[in-house]
């Protein structure tokens, strides 16, 4: 029942022109160099790559460049993110046929379901593609929890394989575990609770910062794989103030910044997002220039 996927799967971000159409060369650029920096797949259009902020052409544009310029080294997970099921249904009918690996399927946007429509909602995508599925739970942000009630309904559903979790609470990892095994793939989904969900039991990573920082994000995950707690805990904790921006309603603003200041990509955003400015920028600037000069010195030494 497993997915196979495991470790660092950051959520690529989309990237723009100056007239914020979409820059496919330098969304092409993004990807390759993390995949080149050792990552373990991507999840493209998730919340990182502004999703809810493209067309129905342009999704379907970049999901095509990302298999191509991937070209099988890593899966490619994209983001099913839309208004209602119909829209769902035929967006995840597509990326099968352009070649995804898998779907990270979010609750219907905007409208709060009852569990028996969430439920529905889930299965009628499942049901429409042989693809294999993470679904994303992100309470916060989504205002539905994806409890165990709704994944007990879902566990006979056999390409709902994973659950990407993003709740702040790290007990959900082990009471997921507890009520369903090995059933559910569980990656951690929120950036400053990932090294409590891997101890924990969690496959992987969802990752907004690793777009900024790659190669630190691969040596934590290797460090808790291989059970190196101590350097684990190095990583983490000089990451932190970075990994709490994920957390923060400007979380793809900040993370476009942090990638522009290390040379990975622009800060543009479509509106009704703004890039930081003001205080906020001046924030997160010198945060990411302090990461910047005192990255771990053991890069690429680790097992």
């Amino acid at each position: 029942m497993t997915t196979g996927w495991k470790g660092v799967f950051p959520a690529v971000t989309t990237q723009f022109n100056e007239d914020l159409s979409v820059d496919l060369s330098a969304t092409q650029r993004v990807q390759d160099a993390l995949v080149n920096d050792g990552v373990n797949g991507l999840i493209v259009m998730g919340t990182c790559g502004e999703n809810n902020s493209l067309d129905p052409d342009e999704k379907r544009t970049i999901l095509k460049a990302a298999v191509e310029v991937v070209n099988g080294r890593v899966p490619v997970v994209t983001g099913v993110s839309e208004f209602d099921t119909r829209r769902a249904v035929a967006y995840a009918r597509d990326a099968e046929k352009l070649g995804a690996d898998g779907l990270m399927l979010l609750p219907a946007m905007v409208y709060v379901p009852k569990p028996e429509e969430l439920i529905a909602h889930f299965r009628t995508v499942a049901e429409a593609t042989s693809l294999p599925i993470m679904l994303y739970n992100n309470p916060p942000a989504y205002r539905v929890n994806i409890g165990a009630d709704v994944l007990k309904v879902l566990a006979d559903v056999p390409n709902i394989k994973a659950v990407k979790e993003s709740a702040p609470d790290p007990r959900r990892f082990t009471d997921l575990i507890n009520e369903f095994g090995d059933r559910f793939d569980i990656f951690a989904g929120l950036d400053d609770v990932a090294l409590e969900g891997l101890m924990l039991g969690a496959k992987g990573w969802v990752s907004g910062l690793t777009s900024a920082f790659p190669e630190e994000s691969v040596q934590l995950v290797a460090a808790a794989e291989r059970g190196d707690w101590e350097e684990a805990r190095r990583i983490y904790r000089w990451f932190m103030p970075l990994l709490h921006l994920d957390a923060e309603h400007d979380l793809v603003q900040s993370i476009k910044l942090a990638e522009q200041i290390m040379g990975r990509g622009s800060e543009r955003v479509r509106m009704p997002r703004l890039p930081l400015s003001g205080a906020r920028r001046t924030e997160v600037t010198a945060m990411v220039e302090k990461a910047a000069a005192t990255r771990p010195s053991k890069l690429g030494k680790a097992a």
